[in-house]
């Protein structure tokens, strides 16, 4: 058989040679030629919407093991969330209270995060809030979002990467008045559509067990298949001129560069916390792990194209990953959409001088000495998360800048608990279009500094943290998070 592909070089290449040479992985379909060749329909996550229950809209989710089939004929062991692999779309309102009954049905434990949601400490899934084998945990909150695209998954100390490598994780969308008076593409899985995007290591047998290398650990898990939805090789039938896509970038390490193989223009509506102000338009997108984007793609053209992520170098490898991600296959007729509107959002201009105090946050990576060898090394302000220790204190309603600062070789995405934040600057620049919404994850490049406004207005909680931390999920486990209270 031939041997796997190396992890740290892309095999999907456009050259049709190059996928010659590739051949497939003991029987695996190899992936990635030239052109559009994409064999398997998108799958849609399932929509809930809950139950309503004495006002409170309630949400039944199972953690399970699950068997799924990537590939024809081949079983893989998954894990998932009322499902084999993945969990459904959960869609709730603003102002509405929420109920979300998490049974584990795992031989192990797990924990269940609501990422990008201001909640309690106490509801909100991470590594403190421990779901043992057999148990139910049963958080609820108020939704305090606009309208927004954000996700959940799995945070558990040390085993973040492992659980959401192997599915456990999904999207939840939220609804407002404002949103649904705009005449935004809405019809679920018809003309807005979920995306999940990852990349998964698949072995010879099928199989994408966890097994990380050193140099996995350092820079990052990556996959040698992109896969959308649980998808491999997926296309998406197009009926309507103009498409929503949900981004969601759920990939352990891997920052999606976004483009149309064509270069065709696409408007950025929405971020990590809502809506814009206004569309952008964009040819490229790039989007790092915990990031969300909507965009609306305009297929009017009558032209099928390919979404596609592209290279870019990172430690020891790419650090971006180069993919063909979904095909679009246009029906002969498209039934019309209406313009995207001028103005979508309120969002105030954000203030630097009402401020109160800054914070500074150093994200460090090991060397090539001993903390490499053990995977440990991984630390913000020279300390590796603790558990027992709170590294700050923070008071509720007090605007605050936080500097967070890359002093190493590999771009990280910094994300904040609790809170939607706004980025003044990076490397003393503002930010750019694609940046300038509510935000609760920021790329920091190697040897910049990106300063946040942040505030956390709703809850008091002097024992139980909050996290922040990196969001390539092999940096956070070896070490490269912290915590804080608000009160």
């Amino acid at each position: 058989m031939p041997r796997m592909p190396n992890p740290t070089r892309r095999t999907f290449l456009r050259s049709g040679a190059a996928l010659c040479a590739l051949g497939s992985l003991g029987g695996l379909p190899a992936f990635g030629a030239a052109g559009f060749n994409h064999k398997n329909r998108l799958a849609i996550p399932p929509l809930d919407l809950g139950e309503i229950k004495d006002g409170t809209r309630e949400f039944g989710l199972q953690l399970q093991h699950g068997i799924s089939e990537f590939f024809a004929g081949y079983e893989t062991p998954t894990k998932g969330i009322n499902g084999a692999y993945l969990g459904p779309v959960l869609r709730m309102r603003h102002g509405e209270t929420v109920r979300l009954n998490v049974t584990n049905n795992l031989d192990h434990d797990s924990t269940l995060h609501w990422h990008g949601f201001n909640l309690p400490a106490s509801a909100d899934g991470g590594p403190h809030q421990v779901i043992r084998p057999g148990d139910t945990w049963s958080p609820s909150f108020e939704i305090r979002e606009r309208a927004a695209t954000m996700w959940f998954h799995s945070h558990l100390m040390g085993q973040t990467a492992a659980q959401v490598w192997a599915g456990l994780a999904g999207m939840v969308i939220i609804d407002d008045d404002t949103a649904d008076a705009l005449d935004l593409p809405s019809e679920y899985g018809v003309d807005d559509i979920p995306l999940v995007l990852q990349d998964r290591r698949f072995s010879r047998d099928g199989s994408m067990a966890y097994k990380s290398s050193m140099h996995d650990r350092m820079a990052g898990m990556q996959g040698n298949y992109p896969v959308l939805n649980g998808t491999i090789s997926p296309y998406l039938e197009v009926s309507h001129e103009k498409v929503r896509l949900r981004l969601l970038n759920g990939a352990n390490a891997s920052i999606y560069n976004l483009t149309f193989r064509d270069e065709r223009t696409f408007q950025l509506v929405g971020t990590d916390g809502g809506l814009l102000t206004a569309p952008v338009e964009l040819t490229q997108l790039r989007l790092a792990p915990g990031e969300r984007a909507e965009i609306v793609v305009d297929f009017s053209d009558g032209a099928p194209a390919l979404l596609e992520s592209i290279g870019g170098r990172g430690m020891g490898g790419e650090q971006s990953p180069t993919f063909d991600l979904l095909e679009f296959r246009l029906k002969a007729q498209l039934a019309p959409s209406p313009q995207v509107p001028e103005k979508l959002a309120d969002l105030p201009v954000p203030d630097a001088d009402s401020a109160m105090r800054t914070r500074r946050f150093l994200l460090e990576m090991p060397g090539m000495g001993m903390g490499m060898m053990m995977g440990g090394g991984f630390t913000i302000n020279g300390e590796e998360m603790d558990m027992a220790r709170i590294d700050h204190v923070v008071k509720r309603g007090e605007a605050e800048i936080w500097e967070i600062e890359n002093a190493g070789p590999m771009a990280h995405p910094f994300h904040v608990h609790n809170t939607q934040f706004r980025i003044l600057d990076k490397a003393g620049r503002p930010p750019a279009p694609a940046e300038a919404g509510l935000k609760d994850t920021v790329l920091v490049e190697p040897g910049e500094v990106a300063r946040i406004l942040i505030r956390f207005d709703h809850y008091t909680d002097p024992d139980r943290p909050y996290m922040y931390h990196c969001h390539i999920l092999e940096h956070e486990d070896a070490g490269m998070m912290g915590q804080f209270t608000v009160v």
